[in-house]
């Protein structure tokens, strides 16, 4: 799924888009990127989201609602370089991550809040495939998720199509 840029988009599809409020951060190496959402919901926790980037991800963008806690990272290098082997487009994360250095070197584009060098604790908690809200917008599965320097922008599935 190409596009120009999430502001060519906003202005196409300016009464139906959704754009997340301004606090996400770049670390990964694509800068640009796109996808239909893959949701994930968990708090300091990041067993789902390694399980989820351990599948195959090709036109996938992995949506995570991490509570916006700052506690811990969600995801790391090797979770990181689990999601390029396995082709994910890119990741959100509505947390924080770690291993910046290395997430950087990475073909993934990834956004999310801040880095911690505090990793979770993995229980094994989290919801997969529900709707959820970060950053001021509601995402639901398969909706498409488009991500450029601009910002995170989303449309409902099948927008693109009218």
């Amino acid at each position: 799924m190409t596009f120009d840029s999430t502001c060519d988009l906003y202005d196409r599809f300016e009464a139906t888009a959704r754009v997340t409020d301004p606090v996400f951060r770049d670390f990964g190496a694509r800068m640009k990127f796109s996808g239909a959402a893959v949701t994930v919901k968990c708090f300091e926790d990041n067993s789902k989201v390694k399980e989820l980037l351990a599948t195959p991800g090709a036109g996938k963008v992995l949506v995570v609602d991490g509570g916006g806690s700052l506690r811990g990272a969600l995801m790391g290098d090797l979770i990181a370089k689990s999601a390029v082997d396995n082709g994910w487009e890119g990741v959100v994360i509505h947390g924080c991550v770690r291993d910046a250095a290395v997430l950087a070197t990475l073909d993934l584009g990834i956004k999310a809040l801040a880095a911690t060098p505090r990793k979770t604790v993995r229980r094994g908690e989290g919801q997969t495939g529900l709707s959820i809200s970060l950053a001021g917008i509601r995402v639901a599965p398969g909706d498409l998720v488009f991500a450029d320097a601009d910002g995170v922008l989303v449309l409902d599935a099948g927008a693109l199509d009218a």
